[in-house]
């Protein structure tokens, strides 16, 4: 049985990270979606433990200070963090895990060497990222000017991903990122074992 991968979901917020990524697991069986911790409260309709787990910061402090976490960020003054328990065992039972995090937390595992695919989502203009985010009608003024003038920056770190996707049309955008993601599967570097094998059995 093949091992997983871990697929890392990014993109500024109001790029459409946690729709494509819901979308991506109802298509993709073999996908496995990976929970992040977060400080934040939560949002209407979200509840602790399928959007996320919702923990108080002194919990959270005590999950680093345990290694407990995959990857950790601070972001709009909260924090968030991948479980490492859980990414482990679903890569061991050769699920691919999808981490749909921020770019704080992507480029901590661009640091390892644990195979990650990048994957950076991207919005058609910021003028239609404007509109998403104020669309949502979940934040303040305060907080929606404070994602506008992080985007630029974070759109700006897109070129450290292995690839780019625009989210113009959510279809397109999950079809591209499951082309990318099969894609992956067939690299030779990650089929020697089995191409070996064959010569093996044919000496």
């Amino acid at each position: 049985m093949k091992k997983g991968k871990i697929i890392v979901l990014s993109g500024p917020s109001g790029t459409g990270k946690g729709t494509v990524g819901k979308k991506l697991l109802e298509i993709n069986h073999n996908l496995a979606y990976s929970i992040s911790a977060t400080t934040r409260a939560p949002r209407p309709n979200e509840q602790n433990g399928r959007e996320y787990l919702f923990v108080a910061k002194a919990e959270f402090q005590t999950m680093i200070e345990r290694g407990e976490l995959l990857e950790w960020a601070g972001v709009y003054d909260n924090y968030y963090g991948t479980p490492l328990k859980e990414v482990e065992r679903l890569l061991a039972a050769g699920k691919d895990v999808l981490l749909e995090i921020d770019t704080q937390g992507a480029q901590s595992i661009m640091k390892k060497d644990i195979g990650a695919v990048f994957i950076f989502l991207l919005p058609p203009s910021l003028v239609e990222l404007e509109k998403r985010i104020r669309g949502r009608g979940t934040e303040e003024e305060a907080v929606i000017q404070k994602r506008l003038k992080a985007a630029s920056a974070e759109i700006n770190l897109g070129k450290d991903y292995n690839y780019l996707v625009i989210n113009d049309t959510i279809d397109v955008a999950v079809e591209e990122i499951l082309a990318i993601i099969t894609a992956e599967h067939c690299k030779t570097a990650n089929n020697l074992t089995i191409l070996n094998n064959l010569l093996a059995k044919g000496d």
